[in-house]
């Protein structure tokens, strides 16, 4: 593969500055982006982590970007987020309560003047030019991710009295394919803080989607994380973001954790499992026949518990048709001599090979 990658709806190239020819567009496309610190150094304490949680809330309601899950760790983040194309028009109303979202009440009250002035002086071009000043920022990979890190960035500098750039690079972003690629991806991104030895279960980490899942309230964000890993686990069957379904897709999401492992108890109490060292209270574990529960693919689980270069570095991730469609569609991107998308996984993510594939042939560093 060339040494440029695709990253559809950015209006860039991932390693470069060239446009997007606006192939995915109309599509309801999803990405795991990820993003360090300078130096990896490890900046982030407990306020950090809940600021930049909340900055994300914010934007993710302001651009229509739905965070999917996400982690916040103490040197890099990861993000599992769903970009929905976006409506081809947004009336005053909408556009005034997703400013809201990230601006101060005089600065939308400026714009809501300005808008008035326009719509009763009967100029449509004028406020389509004040539209079009926030909504190129909404339903957009590349704005989300910039807007996100240059808001945080003020924030923390600051507040430790520093100046100058935050972040490592730009950040990566790797399409993702509805169903098992999200699933798989999703669980690798909560599993984050169990692989770094912080928790030995992804639900006691607060700063990430399926620890908000577990610990939150019924509303707010305890609510949105469910519904976004509703959303992950079941995009693919065309589930919506529904809080509701989280009962049963829990077990789903915590099975691909690796996570249903242990024998139930005689009185209930919380069990570890010898296989896996993961406190699993009894009363979510899936029972099997035996009644000991069960998982289909203990290789897949044990992947997780490792760093998959493909998931972060892998550009494109899905089944085998997804990656060499999204190379079809993109062609041009590729070298002549490529003839097609879709390369196996190896090294640490080998357990997938098979089922998920990526566009990207890995040689080096992939454990």
């Amino acid at each position: 593969m060339s040494k440029r990658f695709l990253s559809p709806t950015t209006n860039e190239v991932q390693s470069g500055n060239e446009p997007h020819d606006g192939t995915f567009a109309d599509r309801q496309v999803c990405y795991h982006t990820i993003s360090r610190v300078v130096d990896r150094r490890f900046v982030f304490g407990d306020e950090e982590r809940e600021t930049f949680r909340m900055f994300m809330r914010m934007y993710e309601r302001f651009t229509g970007c739905r965070v999917l899950t996400y982690c916040v760790m103490s040197n890099h983040f990861h993000l599992l987020l769903e970009v929905p194309p976006g409506p081809s028009v947004l009336s005053d109303e909408e556009l005034l309560e997703r400013l809201r979202c990230i601006n101060s009440k005089a600065f939308v009250a400026t714009v809501e003047q300005e808008l008035m002035r326009a719509r009763k002086e009967g100029d449509a071009e004028a406020a389509a030019e004040i539209h079009a000043r926030f909504t190129y920022r909404m339903h957009n990979l590349g704005e989300f991710m910039k807007t996100l890190l240059q808001r945080f960035t003020r924030w923390f500098n600051r507040k430790h009295e520093r100046t100058g750039t935050l972040w490592e690079e730009r950040f990566k972003s790797v399409l993702v394919e509805s169903g098992t690629a999200s699933r798989t991806i999703a669980a690798y991104i909560d599993l984050n803080p169990v692989r770094a030895g912080m928790v030995s279960d992804p639900s006691e980490y607060r700063w990430s989607g399926y620890g908000e899942a577990v610990g939150g309230g019924k509303k707010g964000n305890g609510k949105k994380a469910r519904e976004g890993l509703v959303r992950a686990c079941m995009r693919h069957r065309g589930e919506g973001f529904d809080a509701e379904r989280w009962r049963d897709v829990s077990r789903i999401y915590r099975q691909a954790m690796g996570l249903a492992l242990g024998r139930k108890s005689s009185n209930s109490k919380i069990q570890t499992s010898m296989k896996t060292g993961v406190s699993k209270n009894t009363a979510e574990m899936l029972a099997s026949k035996d009644n000991e529960t069960v998982l289909p693919d203990l290789s897949m689980a044990k992947m997780l518990r490792c760093r998959v270069r493909y998931f972060t570095d892998g550009a494109v991730i899905g089944s085998k048709e997804f990656v060499n469609g999204v190379f079809a569609d993109a062609r041009n991107r590729f070298s002549e001599r490529r003839t097609d998308g879709a390369r196996r996984m190896r090294g640490s993510g080998k357990a997938a090979a098979g089922m998920l594939w990526t566009v990207r042939d890995l040689r080096l560093g992939i454990g």
